[in-house]
């Protein structure tokens, strides 16, 4: 499965961003997915994950209410739609998908297979 994230940039504190994940050499159907994200010096750390269906959801507190993960598998992308941007939501965004499961994913050494990352910038 290759990744490829689009949609990052800058934008001011309060605004909004929305990034999208599309996926090639397989379909997206078998495979759970998440967004991940890593500001300078920090670890990657999870930021949403959602099922193979699409039907579940998760989220970090930090973004819970802001942030919406979402998926269509016909079209084999994945969405980040962020809200309420804050300056400490500012890092290299990153899609990852691993095998559906029974299980809900949450760390990065979980995952299989990473796009190469998209930079947001949220200025206050």
């Amino acid at each position: 499965v290759e990744l490829v994230e689009s949609g990052g940039g800058g934008v001011q504190a309060g605004g909004s961003l929305r990034l999208s994940c599309s996926a090639s050499g397989r379909t997206l159907s078998r495979y759970a997915m998440a967004w991940f994200r890593q500001a300078p010096g920090k670890e990657r750390e999870y930021v949403a994950v959602i099922n193979w269906s699409g039907r579940s959801t998760y989220y970090a507190d930090s973004v819970e209410g802001r942030f919406t993960i979402s998926r269509d598998n016909a079209k084999n992308t994945m969405w980040l739609q962020m809200n309420n941007l804050k300056s400490e939501d500012t890092g290299v965004y990153y899609c990852a998908a691993v095998r559906a499961s029974y299980s809900v994913n949450y760390y990065p050494n979980e995952y299989d297979y990473w796009g190469q990352g998209t930079q947001v910038t949220v200025s206050s």
